[in-house]
């Protein structure tokens, strides 16, 4: 059985910063990305970063790119989101997703708020 499971989010101070989980078991077929997605309610989710399991390449939405760094630990089958200078416009419920699949996290909930 496939799971993402997210962790990691909370309540963090504008400026500040927290570091996203998002921990893979179960596949049985290969995948070559891992994305991370928020949503804010009523809107669409929104892509945020992705890394290639591959050789590690790395894409940022606009809205992060410089603020959030996207890596992987391949041993500990570990995708991890870095947020640094988190502004309350980054308040979203974040969701991991094996690219190319149907497999999507329960999302984890941050909230940039003074």
């Amino acid at each position: 059985q496939v799971q993402l499971v997210e962790s990691g989010g909370d309540l963090v101070q504008p400026g500040g910063s927290l570091r996203l989980s998002c921990v893979e078991s179960g596949f049985t077929f290969p995948h070559y990305v891992m994305t991370w997605y928020r949503q804010t309610p009523g809107k669409e989710r929104d892509w945020v970063a992705s890394i290639s399991l591959i050789d590690g390449s790395t894409n940022y939405a606009e809205s992060v790119k410089g603020r959030f760094t996207i890596s992987r630990d391949n041993a500990k089958n570990t995708v991890f989101l870095q947020m640094d200078s988190l502004k309350p416009e980054d308040t979203a419920v974040y969701y991991c997703h094996a690219g190319g699949t149907g497999y999507w996290g329960q999302g984890t909930q941050v909230t940039v708020s003074s």
